[in-house]
């Protein structure tokens, strides 16, 4: 099913008529029989809307009740069922009553749209969401109803609706858009002419941009090449010497000379990374061409001209700006430069302006020698090769009486020439053959001796010869030059491979990111640097390396700005242009691990709150319930003691009594395990330890449990080993254990507590009959407030097994659930043997069966 298409009425302001115009198309669509109905259209009581709704056919609202009052929202089930060939949906922004199918409107038209539905609908400008803050700054009103940019982006059409500020404020004089009593009112705060010239404004660059957008994809589709001068587009070459600022102020004014013109500085760097720009003059620029409301763009291209006209026709630019050319007068004699050449090239269509500056025939620095891609020994060999070693191959040849004929010779001088080329590069190449030439041209071409060359096939020899070795030397430079650029490309795919991999697994560490930073890039210190504003001073977010991080970015050797507001600071040296790219590669992976961190940070913080909201939640219900059962039974009895209407006997004062003990003996359990469970929050719980042996703590732990000989199985050999435990977090440990076994396990079946050594440890066995617990619910059952099954209220908080394992955690031991064979849970308390004592070795035994 095809996609409907979505055409938007955009108003700069309220009232301007976008309803009005969706409505009369509407009349136009149903005059040429197309199926429309109105979905949903707000007339807001003003006649003239009201009256081109006659006619059309209208979709019945859905009502839905919201906090006592009944609202009406678009039906969508209603619309999908009637299926129209289009819809007018009014107030795209509009947010939704709660219960609606969306939360949006623009959701709604989205359904429609992917049902095949045309829609036709209307919005305000200050309802896009990227200029909500742009809106409120000029009206001081903060628009709560948005709709993202990208919704009316994707549009199909999209249709101004403007009017002037007086004639706006006529109609509203007029009544046709509020009510007589807010009139007043609107024209002296919303709709004040400042405001809706701002607004106005706003809605004609809006749809400008839009237009410029079909405009560039319409020239793609077409393959258009040729400039069209819609508007003003100006292109800043930059170099990265100290003209550009000269350059970027001079496009600005030209651009400000018409309305709506924009200035794009760019820089083109050579794909070999050989540049003689500086680093920080280019950031500098950078940073002016983006306040003055510039873009910045960095372009890769060998050849500088064609790299220039290729973007400047790219982006439809109407003029070039560039500078004159800092080259003297004998570099002229190199090529015409690129200023001339652009101007040349550049056609009919675009403008070029050559802009005089400070720096005009003061020269420019000399790229990079290309020989130094070979290394330094290579090329001291390659000179010697290719002028000393004609040198003394022509001593060899003329000192033997062995004659190889002309022929043979240049054989030998080529090879030496091919030496050179594979040694030293393209110029001692060039120089061996120069020198091998001239000294085949006096020793061994006839007439020897002389400059001149009597037979014709000679000098032919000689020119072959020459060619040759130029040749050979410049395919040598550039397999040379190629295998250094394949090199360096590899190590950078590699570093930005292992950039890639570490934000995929969130690995890597700012600290562990910024030392990388400094050992790829052979630095002393690197840090990432930030501040809250342009005015604000620089603050360090992270370092590494023995000297001090700097304070300012201007104070590094190298920085490289990420964004507006931080900056990635190297100390060390001054990198060459071709490593930025790796090096912004580098500090946007900063920033990303920064705000990673910052974060992780928050959701730590966000999880601990969100814990202690879930353990105060649960303590507010234990003492709203668990709490306050013994306390009403302990008051019931006090009451009952204290009253005078009835005359208790001693059996039945005995009894109110030991239900008071009762429930105080539970509300003393209750407060004891929250009191732990607070300790073991804070981290306030400092155990003892001490040698301790188990037959002297586990029976006292048994004290809390009713009628222990009737329920519990005690098995502790006398021969166990001694434990380093804390005697008291221990029994209170094992209390709660056993307390909980005893509560879970049937009538009639007891609680085996047992004690076995093994290897360096010593494990106590609490095994119980009881209904078991889950696999998958094991590791619940040592949460706080956890109660597993359907055990009563008023049994406890939850809290036991919680503060068993946290005191055991805190001696250093562990505390897990197992299945019992044949039923059950077991609790196993494993605890450390005591130093310097002997550890009973044995097997594993078998699960006692009570």
């Amino acid at each position: 099913m095809a996609r409907g298409r979505l055409r938007i009425y955009l108003g700069a302001a309220p009232g301007v008529g976008k309803t009005y115009a969706m409505l009369s198309e509407a009349h136009r669509r149903v005059e040429r029989g197309t199926d429309c109905v109105v979905a949903f259209v707000e007339h807001h009581n003003r006649p003239r809307t009201e009256v081109m709704l006659h006619g059309l056919e209208e979709i019945p609202r859905k009502e839905l009740e919201y906090r006592g009052t009944v609202f009406t929202e678009m039906d969508v089930d209603a619309v999908l069922a009637r299926r129209p060939q289009v819809a007018l949906v009014d107030e795209l922004p509009h947010t939704n009553i709660p219960g609606s199918r969306n939360a949006k409107r623009w959701q709604d038209v989205e359904e429609l749209l992917a049902a095949g539905i045309d829609v036709v609908s209307t919005v305000n400008i200050q309802h896009l969401e990227s200029l909500g803050d742009v809106v409120e700054s000029i009206t001081g009103v903060r628009q709560r109803e948005t709709v993202p940019d990208e919704v009316v982006r994707r549009a199909d059409q999209i249709e101004l609706v403007d009017m002037s500020p007086p004639a706006l404020r006529r109609r509203m004089a007029h009544g046709n858009i509020y009510k007589p009593d807010k009139v007043d009112a609107a024209l002296a705060n919303y709709f004040r002419p400042g405001n809706l010239t701002a607004l106005r404004e706003l809605a004609l660059l809006w749809v400008a941009d839009r237009v410029d957008e079909y405009l560039t994809e319409y020239r793609s589709e077409h393959q258009v090449s040729a400039i069209w001068g819609s508007r003003e587009r100006i292109v800043v070459g930059l170099t990265g010497g100290p003209e550009g600022r000269t350059l970027i102020r001079r496009a600005v004014r030209l651009a400000e000379k018409g309305a709506g013109g924009e200035v794009m500085a760019v820089y083109i760097a050579r794909s070999d990374g050989l540049t003689s720009a500086s680093p920080k003059e280019l950031a500098v620029q950078r940073t002016l061409v983006e306040d003055l409301g510039g873009t910045f763009h960095h372009v890769i291209g060998d050849d500088i001209s064609s790299a220039l006209l290729e973007f400047a026709r790219g982006v439809n630019a109407t003029q070039i700006v560039l500078g004159a050319s800092r080259r003297h007068a004998w570099q002229y004699l190199f090529g015409p430069g690129v200023s001339a050449t652009v101007a040349r090239e550049s056609g009919p269509d675009l403008d070029v302006h050559i802009v005089t500056h400070d720096e005009v025939a003061k020269g420019r620095g000399l790229p990079v020698a290309r020989g130094a891609l070979l290394g330094r020994s290579r090329i001291i060999w390659g000179w010697f090769a290719g002028v000393a070693g004609p040198a003394l191959l022509t001593l060899l040849l003329t000192h033997t009486d062995v004659d190889l004929g002309l022929t043979n010779d240049m054989l030998l001088f080529l090879t030496l020439t091919v030496a050179a080329a594979l040694v030293g590069g393209l110029l001692p190449a060039l120089a061996s053959a120069a020198v091998g030439s001239m000294l085949l041209n006096w020793y061994f071409t006839p007439p020897v001796h002389h400059v001149t060359i009597a037979d014709p096939n000679n000098i032919l020899a000689l020119v072959i010869f020459v060619a040759v070795g130029v040749a050979v030397a410049s395919v040598v430079d550039l397999a040379a030059r190629r295998t250094h650029q394949a090199a360096r490309l590899r190590s950078e795919s590699e570093i930005l491979s292992f950039l890639a991999g570490s934000v995929l697994r969130g690995e890597t560490s700012l600290e562990a990111l910024l030392e990388r930073v400094r050992e790829t890039f052979g630095m002393e210190s690197v840090a990432l640097l930030e501040r809250e504003n342009e005015v604000a001073p620089w603050t360090c977010a992270g370092s590494v390396g023995p000297r001090a991080a700097v304070q300012r970015p201007e104070d590094a050797d190298v920085d490289m700005p990420v964004g507006d507001h931080m900056a990635l600071a190297l100390s060390g040296r001054v990198l060459p242009a071709s490593d930025r790219r790796v090096l912004a590669a580098f500090a946007a992976q900063a920033v990303v691990v920064l705000d990673r961190r910052r974060l992780q940070s928050e959701a730590d913080r966000a999880k601990a709150l969100a814990e202690g909201n879930r353990i105060r939640t649960a303590l507010l219900a234990a003492v709203s319930h668990d709490l306050r059962t013994p306390l009403a039974g302990i008051k019931a009895s006090v009451t009952s003691l204290r009253s005078d209407d009835v005359e208790w006997s001693q059996e039945d004062q005995a009894e109110l009594l030991a239900a008071i003990e009762e429930g105080a003996d539970r509300l003393d359990h209750l407060v004891g395990n929250l009191l732990d469970m607070s300790r073991l929050q804070t981290g306030t719980v400092t155990p003892l330890i001490r040698e301790t042996d188990l037959d002297e703590v586990v029976p006292l732990a048994l004290g809390g449990v009713p009628d222990p000989e009737e329920t519990v199985l005690l098995d502790i050999p006398e021969d166990l080993p001694m434990v380093s435990v804390d005697k008291g977090l221990l029994e209170r440990s094992v209390a709660n254990v056993v307390e909980n076994a005893v509560k879970y396990s049937p009538a009639g079946e007891l609680v085996l507590v047992s004690a076995s050594a093994i290897a360096d440890r010593v494990e106590v066995r609490v095994v119980d009959r009881g209904p078991g617990v889950p696999d998958e619910a094991k590791h619940r059952i040592f949460e706080p407030f956890q109660r597993y099954g359907d055990a009563p209220r008023g049994a406890g908080v939850g809290l036991g097994l919680a503060v068993a394992r946290g005191f055991a955690e805190a001696m250093g031991g562990t505390l897990t659930a197992e299945d019992t064979p044949g039923g059950g849970l077991t609790m196993v308390l494993t605890l450390k043997v005591a130093p310097d004592r002997p550890a009973v070795s044995g097997d594993i035994p078998a699960t006692a069966d009570p």
